[in-house]
């Protein structure tokens, strides 16, 4: 089980006043009638404060000014605190957090992102911890691959989520070919957030290799569902021919 707010303390010291001031600044800014409409939007997964995303942004503001810079301790007791608080807006002021000092983290803290994964799950946070936190940490640790590797092939899906995902921010740094193997032996996966993501991974790496992927998508067409097949080629000009773009790192 995840700590509360009482797992800061001074030893903590930034996570420690970024937690004084973070419940009570957003508790006073909550809308208990726009609460109900985003825990809707959420399929009543969680529930809200019912502060935009806008105001958050500003809340957030406030909370961290005159804050300096965390330590890897600092994030693992802010991060589960939020993940102890029942409302949303707490988790995602964690994950916008993360992902801004992600580059604080050794690759030990992995296994702390992973009970953020794996708890009050669903795709909000998923997305933004899997390209913005877990993609940084293996792209500077590459001995984390075989991590990806195992969370791809078990049955936690938004474990596989996040390893199908976690390049989305690599770019021209992709590993083409672990893309291409990680969408191919998902692609007769029945559930659609693992169709959607492979899709998505798909869609965004073309943007970088076009005709790498639709070298890819063409012949895998009957193993991949109609939504990933239609979620990678959104973009893609029809006629491509894998000659005309550079081989993508990994290959």
């Amino acid at each position: 089980m995840l700590g509360g707010v009482s797992a800061a303390s001074t030893s903590h010291p930034v996570a420690s006043l970024v937690l004084e001031r973070l419940e009570p600044t957003y508790r006073a800014a909550a809308d208990p009638v726009r609460a109900v409409a985003m825990r809707a939007y959420m399929r009543d997964q969680f529930p809200f404060l019912g502060v935009p995303a806008p105001q958050q942004t500003v809340l957030a503001r406030t909370v961290l000014a005159g804050l300096g810079r965390p330590s890897e301790e600092d994030l693992r007791v802010l991060a589960t605190s939020c993940w102890a608080l029942a409302e949303r807006e707490f988790q995602y002021f964690a994950c916008s957090y993360l992902r801004r000092y992600q580059a604080v983290c050794s690759p030990s803290f992995l296994s702390v992102v992973r009970q953020l994964l794996v708890e009050k799950s669903w795709w909000d946070t998923i997305d933004t911890l899997a390209a913005h936190v877990v993609g940084p940490l293996v792209l500077r640790s590459p001995e984390l691959v075989s991590t990806m590797d195992s969370w791809l092939s078990g049955d936690n899906l938004w474990l596989t989520r996040t390893a199908i995902l976690h390049q989305l921010a690599y770019k021209g740094r992709t590993d083409a070919d672990r893309l291409f193997r990680y969408c191919a032996s998902r692609a007769d996966h029945p559930d659609f957030f693992i169709r959607k993501a492979i899709g998505w991974a798909l869609r965004d790496h073309a943007r970088v290799a076009p005709d790498w992927v639709r070298a890819f998508v063409d012949p895998h067409a009957g193993e991949m569902s109609g939504l990933s097949r239609r979620e990678a080629t959104r973009h893609l000009t029809p006629g491509a021919t894998p000659a005309a773009s550079p081989r993508p790192r990994g290959g």
